[in-house]
């Protein structure tokens, strides 16, 4: 009686312990986005957009965002970054990847997605946080017009700088609209 009790007892804490340990890994990874205008903390779908993840986390890891600017902010729609550095000399980027917008997440007030061209699978840095919903941006159909932006996360603290980023002046500046009167800096952006 004891062997068997002795036995479930460790079966039972093996169990919990590859729970806790797989809990762990299926957690969904978070950055913090440091800004001229303050910090912005973004949770991560990892399950819902892998390979959008996973291309975002590349080029967070690699430190490709840092010294970046937001180019393009339109109050009450979204806020645009992640392509350009304050000269607006547009950097380097990896390969396109595959346009998850199928995945069900809507643009909602707080959700980060890809930035893209007409192009449906041309999203490949440059990255945009909502500042209101925008469901004209939601996937429709399989055309250009109506794949949508994929959704990949969402901002969980920090939504007063998004506020503040959106609410800034605008100018047009080397032929970009939309552009922050005053240079708004990513600093830096890691995993946390």
């Amino acid at each position: 009686m004891l062997i068997k009790f002795l036995s479930l007892f460790l079966i039972l804490g093996l169990l919990s312990v590859f729970t806790t340990d797989n809990a762990a890994a299926q957690a969904n990874p978070k950055v913090l986005m440091k800004t001229s205008k303050g910090e912005i903390t973004i949770e991560l779908y990892l399950k819902k957009a892998p390979i959008t993840v996973k291309n975002f986390l590349a080029y967070v890891d690699e430190e490709q965002f840092d010294g970046l600017i937001f180019h393009r902010v339109i109050k009450g729609f979204m806020i645009q970054g992640g392509g350009y550095d304050a000269d607006f000399h547009k950097k380097a980027t990896k390969t396109p990847i595959k346009n998850e917008a199928t995945n069900r997440l809507k643009n909602k007030r707080g959700t980060i997605a890809m930035a893209r061209l007409p192009e449906i699978h041309s999203a490949s840095k440059q990255f945009f946080i909502n500042h209101a919903d925008n469901p004209g941006l939601d996937h429709r159909d399989n055309t250009p017009e109506g794949f949508g932006y994929c959704v990949f996360g969402k901002v969980i603290k920090g939504m007063d700088v998004v506020d503040a980023i959106a609410n800034t002046p605008i100018t047009i500046k080397q032929g970009f609209r939309n552009v922050p009167r005053e240079t708004i800096t990513i600093i830096s952006v890691r995993r946390i």
